[in-house]
């Protein structure tokens, strides 16, 4: 049912759902938009529309050929909405979730666009906050790039700061994707460019892997593996990619390239990457204490279901996933970040091991009880037997100061 969105827009249908509200295929006096309309308690949220108009300014004037453009922004009644172009085609989470893992050229190329996108943006002083799969959008309509990467544009500028408001998160509360915060975040420090810088290289890896650095499992433990752990190494890739990589994983903002940097450094390398295929990698595995439940089984009972999904700006999106948007979590106390495991981060799951959470994982666990409960009672029956025949030697022997006699 098509809704008027302010005096100049139509919202016709919609196109996915997400934490912080519902994009739909609108209208508007020069054609076809995207309207993110915000949910119905933050509308109401007079401060925070107090700062969406503030931001309106810096939204708008965020203009570049990798970023989805910001039309307007619509304050109406029980609306807020952004009115944004509308980008034919799909999202980087759709595609991924599709063939896995890319190819480290497309991956690069993909991932330099969004680079510059992130050069403007900070050059305007806009952080972006909340850089992920589902916030890249792929431009179908467009030309061909290296590796046939279609050119990608970064979307969701300002929701994130937008959300985050004093009245809405303390000093102990944290917003983003767990998998894309970067460490100065979980301790609680104020968000800077670096921020993006350590969120896309995790998009980068996840490109290339198919699995974040140190995603998976409770929300805390991986928190935690962000301040503690170290990333770990990507068989097959050239090492000058790599170290581009771990330089931005660093947890040091100041380690971290700028996005311009960024960006010229991974154009560098698609010479060397062209024609190269997929990574062969498996995902990690978890350790019991970092999941909370075990993963929904498939309905045919086979490997768990991802439930990862997008909300795009575009037709044929799918609802949102476990991974919200605009998470509020705690900041984890010091002596909780201390009290993590340090060193490398998990290492690849061996091929065809069962993955953490299946059913195939839980019988495994439930034949290594079993078999440690018998190996249990075996020893205690060696221990027992093993004391009767020591007492019964015992037995045999005279006592101390007295002397055996035998037969004749």
């Amino acid at each position: 049912m098509a809704r008027k969105i302010g005096s100049r827009y139509t919202a016709n249908q919609i196109l996915g759902r997400g934490s912080a509200g519902t994009v739909w295929l609108g209208e508007g006096p020069d054609g076809p938009v995207a309207v993110k309309l915000l949910r119905e308690d933050l509308a109401s949220d007079q401060e925070l529309v107090g700062r969406f108009v503030q931001e309106r300014t810096a939204l708008l004037g965020l203009e570049h050929p990798h970023i989805v453009t910001v039309r307007d922004l619509v304050v109406d009644g029980n609306d807020l909405a952004l009115v944004m172009d509308l980008v034919r085609g799909t999202d980087l989470r759709t595609r991924l979730e599709r063939e896995r893992r890319l190819a480290p050229e497309a991956a690069v190329a993909i991932v330099a666009d969004v680079a510059d996108a992130l050069a403007a943006a900070h050059a305007a002083g806009v952080v972006h906050r909340d850089v992920k799969p589902e916030n890249v959008l792929l431009d179908m309509q467009g030309p061909l790039g290296p590796g046939g990467s279609h050119p990608a544009l970064l979307t969701d500028f300002g929701v994130a700061k937008l959300i985050d408001s004093p009245k809405r998160t303390r000093a102990t509360k944290i917003i983003g994707t767990p998998d894309y915060l970067a460490p100065e975040i979980v301790e609680g420090l104020p968000p800077r460019a670096a921020v993006d810088i350590y969120a896309l290289a995790t998009v980068l890896y996840e490109l290339l892997a198919g699995f974040t650095p140190f995603g998976g499992g409770h929300p805390g433990a991986v928190l935690r593996r962000h301040v503690t752990e170290t990333v770990v190494p990507l068989p097959g890739i050239p090492e000058e990619l790599w170290q581009l990589l771990v330089q931005c994983l660093a947890k040091a903002p100041a380690s971290r390239l700028r996005a311009s940097e960024l960006a010229a450094r991974l154009r560098e390398q698609l010479p060397i990457l062209a024609g190269m295929p997929p990574l062969d990698v498996d995902e990690p595995g978890l350790a019991e204490e970092d999941t909370d439940e075990p993963a929904p089984a498939a309905p045919s009972g086979g490997e768990p279901v991802r439930r990862r999904g997008a909300v795009s700006l575009v037709p044929g999106a799918r609802p949102d996933s476990n991974r919200d948007t605009h998470t509020s979590m705690r900041v984890p106390a010091p002596d909780e970040l201390a009290g993590g495991a340090h060193g490398t981060a998990r290492a690849p799951r061996p091929t065809g091991a069962p993955r953490p959470g299946s059913a195939r994982h839980r019988a495994a666990v439930r034949r290594r009880r079993v078999t440690l409960g018998v190996a249990g009672v075996v020893v205690a029956a060696v221990v027992a037997v093993g004391a009767w025949f020591a007492s019964s030697d015992g037995d045999d022997q005279p006592a101390p100061g007295t002397h055996s006699t035998s037969a004749p």
